[in-house]
């Protein structure tokens, strides 16, 4: 097998124990966002500062994917697809992330729960290397 590789380069903190999203934030209208982009999405803003986002955020809205999805970046077999969660999570920055859920069980899904950022493999690619995504997971309330 070859090495870890994350899915896109500057999205998230790579390697790390703790990872977090990279963002961006205007300083002229002070707004975040994700992903990092060169101009400010908000304000049309020129200089965007690159930061890192919380790892914890709450479950805003959410679905399971039933069914293969279309177009890339989805690139398994549709005899392997298996369904998966997909969510918005709002982040204390006021940032709405969409992302794949590491819960596929809408018994275990509410609107409002906390929710943490996990990496996790993605796909082997070509050369066998396993690409590295993000995701959220429910955080264990006790």
């Amino acid at each position: 097998m070859g090495k870890q590789i994350p899915i896109k380069e500057d999205l998230f903190t790579w390697p790390s124990a703790a990872p977090q999203l990279i963002g961006g934030r205007c300083p002229e209208c002070s707004e975040f966002h994700f992903p990092l982009q060169q101009n400010c999405p908000s304000c049309a803003g020129r200089k965007v500062d690159s930061v890192e986002l919380s790892r914890r955020g709450k479950l805003w809205t959410w679905t399971i994917q039933n069914f293969v999805p279309p177009v890339p970046p989805y690139t398994g077999e549709v005899k392997s697809f298996k369904p998966f969660g997909v969510g918005y999570i709002e982040l204390p920055e006021g940032v709405v992330v969409e992302s794949r859920l590491t819960v596929s069980d809408a018994s275990k899904l509410h609107i409002g729960m906390d929710m943490e950022l996990v990496l996790e493999p993605f796909r082997i690619d070509e050369q066998g290397n396993e690409i590295i995504s993000f995701a959220f997971a429910p955080i264990a309330t006790y």
